[in-house]
């Protein structure tokens, strides 16, 4: 990147969400940190699995059902959650969904 910055203006809309899909979207990354757009159509899922380093989501729009270890939560437009290593989680979209990912290695 040639400019000491990234400045978005409207996350939701450097997403297109496709029909019956997920699309991802490498915004970012660098040494320290990757950050990935993730666009859900309703119904589509990201099926339980870890990460290996800390990580946070925040979901820019839309509804889904979010697992975080044993504990089942409803994440909506604004909601930001920070995971530990290896927690176990999944991502359910109940509507169209935006949710940004912030991995920091």
């Amino acid at each position: 990147m040639n400019n000491p910055y990234l400045f978005l203006t409207d996350l939701a809309q450097q997403v297109e969400i496709p029909r019956d899909g997920i699309l991802s979207r490498t915004l970012y990354q660098d040494e320290h940190v990757k950050v990935v757009l993730f666009g859900f159509d309703k119904g589509q899922d990201l099926s339980e699995h870890t990460a290996s380093m800390p990580a946070l989501l925040h979901f820019v729009q839309g509804e889904a059902d979010l697992t975080l270890g044993t504990d089942q939560r409803i994440a909506t437009a604004g909601t930001w959650v920070y995971m530990t290593p290896n927690l176990p989680h999944s991502v359910v979209a109940k509507t169209p969904v935006v949710m940004l990912l912030v991995l920091l290695r």
